[in-house]
């Protein structure tokens, strides 16, 4: 009878492989996340002046800049990034990178629909941060 000795160093450990993509996948995903939430909170300027549409907008207060985070949701394997919404100021940063309508009082206590023009943040700043990725992902699994 002709014997046959298998060399288990030819084959991989799947358990092991699947672990080092997820370690790489998070690693490079989070530094993603925190590389576009560095750019969006850098492009938003601390002053009085209204922003002029088109531009990334004025920061009043500092908050905006301040609520922008980054979070590495692991069942999906992907980074959400952008401002956390406030209690009555939930609809703001939405209005601030699109544009849209919104209801507002004027100072007399009266509602009014305001026309708000996009002032865009976050999508700059991820498209900016989008041509680094390949860099990132390069020996990214090891």
């Amino acid at each position: 009878m002709i014997g046959i000795k298998i060399d288990k160093s030819m084959f991989f450990d799947r358990q092991k492989v699947l672990k080092a993509v997820d370690a790489g996948v998070r690693k490079v995903l989070s530094k993603f996340g925190a590389f576009v939430r560095t750019v969006a909170r850098s492009s938003i300027r601390k002053r009085k002046a209204v922003s002029q549409p088109g531009q990334p907008p004025s920061s009043h207060t500092g908050l905006l800049k301040r609520l922008i985070y980054f979070g590495y949701d692991t069942s999906r394997k992907s980074v959400v990034i952008g401002p956390t919404p406030l209690r009555s100021e939930a609809e703001a940063p939405p209005l601030l990178e699109y544009g849209g309508r919104a209801r507002r009082k004027n100072r007399k206590g009266k509602t009014v629909i305001a026309t708000y023009r996009a002032r865009a943040f976050m999508g700059p700043a991820f498209e900016e941060e989008k041509k680094k990725l390949p860099e990132l992902w390069q020996n990214s699994i090891r």
